[in-house]
């Protein structure tokens, strides 16, 4: 199919053909929201800990004997019972992390590209450079009524990065690193014609 290629000025730079089976199928939410859930869970930090019965401080020693007191019998004080004794089946530090099937990853991340052309969100740029500056950057945004972007190039411009930096909500990704969390995320998704190229190059190669 073709759609119209704009320009930071909002002006326009001709068409582009993008691929019928990258960016027309029919999106399937389910799988989206399996490479959603499979990107966060991969971004958790997994530091949550609690010390258990073998980690609190405190003595091993029999607190007291075993019969005759008409206490309940005890073994130690670092027994959960207690207060200074320790968690049981508390949380560990662990990875979150698990594995997604190649195939599912790439349907998601067409799913998404999908989406985000049926829904009108997605934008052709010719070009992501000539904009150092972060006010000029800001106010050629506003001129396209932009308020919350990605924007996806095939080689990410140092100067161009360092101006959409300090802008909320607006990020730019190579090629390589577009995903399905921040497509999603954002409210219109640009791409710019090195950018398209290597979308259809990275995601032409079916899985066997």
């Amino acid at each position: 199919m073709d759609v119209d290629i704009k320009t930071l000025d909002n002006g326009s730079a001709g068409q582009a053909s993008l691929s019928d089976e990258i960016f027309g199928i029919a999106p399937r939410r389910d799988i989206m929201a399996r490479v959603v859930q499979w990107q966060l869970s991969k971004r958790r930090a997994g530091t949550h800990k609690v010390k258990g019965m073998g980690e609190v401080s405190g003595t091993t020693r029999k607190p007291y004997k075993q019969k005759g007191t008409g206490n309940a019998r005890q073994g130690s004080l670092r027994a959960p019972q207690f207060r200074t004794g320790g968690a049981v089946h508390g949380p560990v530090v662990r990875s979150h992390e698990y594995d997604l099937p190649k195939k599912v990853r790439r349907l998601g991340l067409i799913s998404a590209l999908s989406q985000k052309l049926a829904d009108g969100k997605l934008v052709v740029l010719d070009e992501a450079v000539g904009t150092a500056k972060t006010g000029e950057l800001a106010a050629k945004l506003r001129v396209l009524g932009w308020s919350s972007a990605l924007i996806v190039d095939g080689t990410v411009d140092e100067s161009f990065l360092r101006a959409a930096r300090n802008l909320p909500k607006i990020d730019v990704l190579p090629s390589v690193g577009a995903n399905v969390y921040d497509i999603l995320n954002h409210d219109v998704l640009a791409i710019t014609r090195a950018g398209v190229e290597g979308l259809q190059k990275r995601l032409g190669e079916r899985v066997a």
